[in-house]
This record gives C-alpha cells, structure tokens and sequence, in this order.
C-alpha cells in the first residue's frame, strides 16, 4: 500500500484518519494474502479518501505564498521610503 505524506495525513481529520488508518490495515492484509486486485480497490479508496486533505495542504501553501509577498511587498514600500527621505538628506 502506498502511503501518503506526513503533511497530508496531517490535516485528515480525525474520522477520515480512522478510515485512513483502517484501510491501510486491509490493504496490507491483502497483499500479504497476495490479494492484489483487491488491494488496488483499496488503494484507490484510500487515493480518494485523502483528496480533500491535499486540497487543504494546497490552500495552506497558497496562504503562505500570499502572507510571502504581502511582506516582500511591505519590505520594498519600506525600502523605497527610506530610498526617497536619503534623496531628500541629500539635498
């Protein structure tokens, strides 16, 4: 069974988890049973079960792009500030 990442499985939530968790166990059970065509019906409940936990790592990720240049944004108002009172020094 593949498994998915630690970010992902981190923002399941707690009932998706159990399920997550729970075919997991079944689907390592089949393949040790050599069972493969039904542990591929497995993994591809479990590819779809954790669907909305990748769609909430991208909004997290997209969040934090966001707060990145909203702060790069401020450093260059802050910069080009400073830049225009050294020109108004100089004079």
């Amino acid at each position: 069974m593949r498994h998915c990442s630690v970010q992902v499985r981190g923002l399941l939530t707690r009932e998706e988890l159990d399920r997550y968790n729970g075919l997991i166990e079944v689907g390592s059970f089949l393949e040790d049973q050599s069972r493969y065509d039904l542990a591929y019906n497995i993994q591809k409940e479990i590819d779809l079960l954790i669907l909305p936990a990748i769609e909430r790592l991208k909004d997290k990720s997209r969040a934090r792009d966001r707060a990145t240049a909203e702060y790069l944004e401020s450093l260059r108002e802050e910069d080009d500030e400073d830049g225009d009172s050294d020109k108004e020094q100089v004079r």
